[in-house]
């Protein structure tokens, strides 16, 4: 196996809600979604990664608008829901929490039908180099307390 201090997972979320649209002041119908959030994350390279620290945050963060109508809830009781604005909106959230476990998102990718998608990508953003800097130092420095270990045995 190769020698990587930093890999990317994606992990997939379905939320299952309700929105409606205000277009040219007229506001329509609520309707149901199974929205589909895909994200890229990077996270230090180890043997053994514990996939449920980052579904458990990133579930529980959804959880808040499970079954829910999103325009009832905060930020979208003052901004449209619209697919852009929640993938904006929620890229910004789960992207701190994330970081709060000790992994980058590089990517998020939401999509309300099968045959469209809006996507932000973080990968060129600084606060993302930085993070993804410091934890690949975090990683090689294990590497090389592990390696020396293993020479004064």
């Amino acid at each position: 196996m190769r020698n990587r201090l930093l890999c990317k997972y994606k992990f997939k979320f379905y939320l299952n809600a309700s929105h409606y649209i205000i277009i040219n002041g007229k506001q329509g119908e609520a309707h149901p979604h199974t929205w589909e959030f895909i994200l890229d994350v990077v996270l230090p390279n180890s043997e053994f990664v514990q996939f449920s620290v980052y579904e458990r945050t990133i579930e529980s963060f959804f959880a808040t608008y499970q079954n829910q109508t999103i325009n009832d809830l905060a930020p979208f009781d003052a901004i449209i829901p619209t697919l852009e604005n929640m993938v904006e909106y929620f890229g910004d959230a789960i992207r701190e929490r994330i970081q709060a476990v000790g992994g980058q998102l590089e990517q998020i990718e939401g999509s309300e039908t099968p045959t469209r998608s809006y996507v932000i990508s973080y990968d060129q953003d600084e606060v993302f180099l930085t993070g993804a800097e410091q934890t690949a130092q975090a990683a090689l420095s294990d590497v090389l307390d592990q390696a020396l270990a293993e020479a004064l045995k």
